[in-house]
């Protein structure tokens, strides 16, 4: 399994212990320390072929955000990862409205509603292909076409297809490293060999 508080990948031996009934079924406590970051992980789970539920951390982790990401973006796919593993329609709705912002500021979309948006940064040819065919992705697992109101009301809280809301952050942190990571890296690295080339008295890149 992946630690949900380092994303360490290790092989899991989980504790369990019964607690106490609650009907005809009892609770169940299933715990195990991650053997890199020495951190408990915790779940419930009622009844013995019941779901289980993560306590412990709270949230799933995932990357840490790029500190190159502006913070308004950051809080919402920050605060849609945290609320994932307790609410995955909220999660939905909060990436939605996080990937709408994106959008529009950093690829100058028309505001529209979030389908004909993903359309629009599509047919415009400025992202790489497999990114572009990422997005449009998100149409599809969302099923936009059988629930156009997630497309025209982001932020709001909404029943999600399976996998939706996973793949909505999966899809924002690869808009995050094409419009703010990856820009700045190639930034840096002009910088440094237009000191390189100064110092040798040759031509600026520009």
């Amino acid at each position: 399994m992946k630690c949900p508080h380092c994303l360490t990948s290790f092989h899991s031996d989980l504790t369990e212990q019964q607690l106490y009934p609650e009907g005809n079924l009892y609770w169940y406590v299933l715990y195990e320390i991650c053997p890199d970051c020495h951190k408990a992980i915790i779940w419930l789970r009622h009844g013995r072929d019941g779901e289980r539920k993560l306590v412990n951390p709270k949230g799933i982790s995932r990357s840490p955000v790029p500190t190159e990401v502006n913070p308004e973006f950051a809080g919402d796919y920050t605060e849609a990862c945290l609320v994932l593993a307790d609410s995955p329609k909220a999660s939905a709705a909060l990436s939605r409205r996080c990937l709408q912002n994106v959008l529009r500021e950093k690829a100058g979309v028309k505001h529209s509603d979030l389908s004909k948006e993903i359309e629009e940064i599509i047919k415009s040819g400025k992202l790489p292909t497999h990114l572009a065919d990422a997005l449009d992705a998100v149409r599809n697992i969302g099923n936009f076409a059988a629930h156009p109101i997630k497309s025209t009301s982001t932020g709001e809280i909404f029943e999600v297809e399976p996998g939706e809301s996973e793949w909505n952050l999966e899809i924002l942190e690869g808009l995050f490293d094409f419009y703010f990571v990856a820009p700045k890296r190639l930034q840096e690295k002009k910088d440094a060999l237009n000191k390189k080339l100064g110092d040798a008295g040759k031509p600026l890149i520009k």
